[in-house]
């Protein structure tokens, strides 16, 4: 199963022959690029046109992020799974606004569905969230009655407001969240938060280059310039699936601690050693699986999500109307 991979340091990213190597100071690291889904780097990398060229014959998608580990932007591959005929549904789905508004929709009722879970585990064990809950499904009856992506959005940010204010009712003493920031975040939880949604918009970037989507055609996300917004959409979808149950798991289990946070003018960030503890626990996330209940056999994270792809896919094409995935485990 390809796998996603990880460059915390920095260096020269080189290939020779079939093979590529992160040559820093400390040697030379060879990147078995014949299993690798597509690679994260964090480091400063210095790369040449070659590469690149390697990469796309091996379809690998390259994310960079940032000094602080936040995403900075991508390689994107030729893409090789090329449809007109999807690229014209899409299209036109995104210009019909009843079709989008229906897409626009079932991504926040799978996201709304995902937050909802993880209060109701939290109110299941005494945690004072239930006016949390309440005031949510409040929102989200009041969503199917959106009519326009823009009142959606505006209601998607509530729920989403709601949600985060819920968050000192279970999370340790010490992890606190006041408000959400993001550009810069400004503690600790925003930090975890920003660095998790890094991740899944990216791995969700790399699913879809796996399937015939374009991924700057968009339906709850207004498609822009240098943004693959249809990632942002399916998003939605697994950050509480995932990045929130990390977030939740390393902070009450003290897996994260102060001492893995730096600040720096008014920017919190994970130091090297937290970016490899959240990264560890993404990468056994995404390799994790369930009991597929249509399937009969357990499929992983990371398939749950090309399988979302798949599933637009068909609603694009009127083959099956589009669900989004509601977590059942």
């Amino acid at each position: 199963m390809a796998r996603d991979y990880y460059l915390l340091s920095g260096g020269e990213l080189k290939r020779k022959q079939n093979t590529l190597y992160l040559v820093s100071k400390d040697g030379r690291k060879p990147i078995p690029v014949s299993d690798i889904d597509s690679i994260h780097a964090f480091g400063e990398i210095t790369i040449n046109s070659k590469l690149l060229d390697f990469l796309t014959k091996k379809h690998v998608c390259l994310h960079f992020y940032n000094y602080f580990g936040y995403y900075n932007g991508s390689y994107y591959p030729r893409e090789h799974l090329v449809s007109g005929r999807v690229l014209i549904a899409q299209v036109q789905h995104y210009l019909d606004l009843n079709k989008r508004l229906f897409l626009a929709k079932k991504f926040c009722q799978g996201a709304v569905f995902g937050i909802l879970k993880n209060l109701e585990y939290y109110d299941s064990q005494g945690k004072r969230v239930g006016q949390n809950i309440d005031r949510i499904r409040e929102l989200e009856g009041k969503m199917g009655g959106a009519e326009s992506v823009e009142e959606l959005m505006g209601l998607e940010g509530n729920v989403r407001q709601e949600y985060y204010s819920s968050f000192n009712s279970f999370l340790r003493k010490g992890f606190k969240l006041s408000e959400r920031v993001k550009r810069p975040p400004d503690n600790m939880v925003n930090c975890l938060i920003s660095f998790g949604n890094s991740l899944v918009y990216s791995k969700v970037l790399s699913e879809i280059y796996r399937t015939q989507l374009n991924p700057t055609i968009s339906f709850l996300h207004e498609p822009g310039e240098r943004r693959y917004s249809l990632s942002l959409d399916l998003s939605e979808i697994f950050k509480p699936l995932i990045v929130d149950k990390i977030n939740f798991g390393l902070i009450n289990n003290r897996k994260i601690k102060e001492k893995h946070f730096l600040k720096e003018l008014n920017c919190c960030y994970l130091d090297e050693k937290g970016r490899r503890i959240y990264l560890e626990e993404f990468d056994s996330k995404m390799k994790s699986t369930v009991k597929h209940r249509q399937l009969k056999r357990n499929v992983s994270f990371s398939r749950l999500v090309r399988m979302e792809c798949y599933k637009l896919i068909k609603h694009l094409l009127d083959d099956k109307e589009y669900e989004p995935l509601r977590a059942w485990w």
